[in-house]
């Protein structure tokens, strides 16, 4: 009776494992297409703007200017919803000063195509092209945000390029790591089939980088941050943040809006070319 007892639950974690791996990108990306608001739902002026990817892809995007301009933010956003969640970081931005091009990746949004590892970073590559090459933005006055998901998508970008800065907010140092701490009696390592490795990518950027995030964060652990923050290149800045996983960024009272108007203000206010 053991014996078949042991079979059987032996059959049911087999199952749970093959879940896990055939249903991974289920998992990273939660997409939606409907986009319900703009940044005009909060008094700001924007442009709607198309990015193209090496791919040929076309992404959906805004492009939120602010007068007087300091920086030029490129903001890579987290896994779930598309633009229209993100109107309250918008806000934030325009009032300290700071144009923004958001964009969805493939598959969200008004974006075509679905969403995978290289895809992302591919689509947060057109978004440079089209600051520095459509726009002429210097690369020196452009700020280039991750947050959650986007983390490592804009660390990527970052390392392949030289912006004025980069913050990287409520990030994991990867996707194994961040599976182990949810799928603790799992072999992650040996099936996950995402990568994200912000931890190297953010070793390897030759620009200014903050780091946020909060120890109220349950679903990206606070050590994941402290540990981006160590391997991130001189100068950097950590910015403890309060609230869960998104909140800190737009909740009341929040230290957020200071703490990046500090880190614009030491590393691209004045910058040429403005």
């Amino acid at each position: 009776m053991f014996i078949y007892v042991g079979v059987g639950l032996a059959g049911l974690y087999a199952l749970y494992v093959a879940a896990i791996y055939f249903g991974q990108s289920g998992m990273i990306y939660h997409p939606t297409r409907k986009v319900f608001a703009t940044p005009a739902d909060v008094g700001l002026e924007y442009e709607d703007v198309a990015l193209h990817t090496e791919d040929d892809l076309k992404l959906a995007g805004w492009f939120v200017p602010a007068e007087p301009e300091r920086a030029v933010v490129l903001f890579c956003h987290g896994n779930g919803g598309n633009l229209a969640h993100r109107v309250d970081t918008v806000r934030v931005f325009h009032a300290l000063g700071l144009s923004a091009l958001l964009f969805d990746y493939r598959g969200y949004g008004g974006s075509e195509g679905k969403p995978t590892e290289e895809g992302t970073y591919l689509d947060a590559e057109a978004a440079w092209r089209y600051l520095t090459e459509d726009r002429g933005v210097d690369p020196a006055r452009i700020l280039i945000i991750g947050r959650s998901l986007g983390a490592p998508i804009a660390s990527h970008v970052a390392m392949n390029h030289t912006p004025g800065g980069l913050s990287v907010e409520a990030g994991a140092t990867s996707v194994p790591d961040a599976a182990e701490t949810m799928f603790p009696f799992i072999p992650v390592r040996r099936i996950c089939r995402f990568s994200y490795d912000a931890q190297t990518y953010v070793a390897r950027v030759n620009c200014p980088v903050l780091v946020a995030h909060s120890p109220e964060d349950k679903a990206i652990a606070f050590r994941f941050g402290q540990k981006l923050f160590d391997v991130a290149p001189e100068p950097k800045r950590f910015l403890e943040l309060s609230g869960g996983h998104m909140e800190g960024f737009v909740m009341p009272g929040s230290v957020y809006p200071a703490g990046l108007d500090a880190f614009v203000t030491a590393h691209l206010d004045g910058v040429a070319g403005q």
